[in-house]
């Protein structure tokens, strides 16, 4: 078993076994914090997400699968 199985696992049982209120509500934070911090976009980011959005909304947009096919058929073209 690998050190991050380990610390996991170890982390897993301990929260299971906890009837400790404040100790949970701290791990709750610290989860909490650690996901915010995955969702923060910048504005030129969140100015290419609407972009994106509003093709979609207005027919610009591919299938994925349609995408690939043409792209490696780009690809083997080169």
């Amino acid at each position: 078993m690998d050190m991050t199985t380990q610390i996991k696992n170890n982390l897993i049982s301990r929260i299971r076994d906890s009837k400790d209120l404040n100790f949970l509500k701290a791990v709750q934070t610290i989860f909490d914090s650690s996901e915010q911090s995955l969702y923060q976009l910048s504005s030129e980011q969140e100015v290419s997400i609407e972009k994106g959005r509003e093709e979609i909304k207005n027919g610009e947009s591919i299938d994925n699968d349609l995408l690939l096919t043409n792209m490696k058929k780009w690809l083997t073209k080169k």
